[in-house]
């Protein structure tokens, strides 16, 4: 089984990467191989609903990590997205990245585990972790879970290290997410179909 893990930090071995490296360390103890990419330190370009990915299943802007880590999730059974906080929400970069990478392509993630994680100094970590969690529910990817609110505290990675139940519960998810996959790899050995899918419905709320 794979994971793929995002960095959404524009540093590349700061606090978010610490976080990440904790689950990633507890999916290794279950045999689960991890991949992590750091999307870097450059701007990202925003979506512009251009509609073009619904055919080619690609995003039509090809100067950073998207498309790899879109074909990176179709190969992969789960998902974590790590991103630092900053005024209360995740940096612009990742929800950027985001946007291009579920943006008419979230079929192709239905079913597989998924979970954010976030990192800051004091203060907006739930709401962090809200926003970056509606990718993932509105593409019908369960949410794992741990014993908290997937989030570490720290301004540097020494700090975050010494953040003990941050870190608990970086490996409590990690170990949420070995049971998750191995669960559902049980059910399809089982023959259990996964979910239907009904015909989408959208309503526009006009007159």
């Amino acid at each position: 089984m794979k994971v793929l893990l995002i960095n959404g930090s524009p540093h590349v071995a700061g606090c978010t990467f610490t976080a990440l490296s904790e689950v990633a360390s507890q999916l290794g103890k279950h045999g689960i191989e991890t991949r992590l990419v750091h999307i870097g330190n450059r701007p990202i370009q925003d979506c512009t609903a251009c509609g073009a990915c619904a055919k080619t299943g690609q995003c039509v802007f090809k100067d950073d990590a998207v498309n790899e880590c879109i074909d990176l999730l179709k190969a992969s059974d789960g998902l974590v997205v790590g991103s630092p906080v900053y005024f209360a929400g995740p940096v612009g970069q990742i929800t950027s990245f985001l946007d291009r990478m579920f943006f008419m392509k979230s079929g192709a993630y239905a079913h597989k585990p998924a979970a954010a994680v976030v990192s800051c100094r004091r203060g907006g970590a739930s709401a962090s972790f809200d926003r970056l969690n509606k990718y993932f529910t509105i593409a019908r990817m369960p949410v794992v879970s741990s014993q908290y609110w997937n989030s570490v505290h720290g301004n540097t990675p020494d700090e975050v290290r010494k953040d003990l139940e941050g870190m608990q519960t970086m490996r409590t998810l990690g170990e949420n997410m070995a049971w998750m996959l191995a669960t559902i790899a049980a059910g399809k050995a089982a023959g259990v179909p996964l979910p239907a899918s009904e015909q989408r419905v959208q309503t526009n709320f006009i007159r």
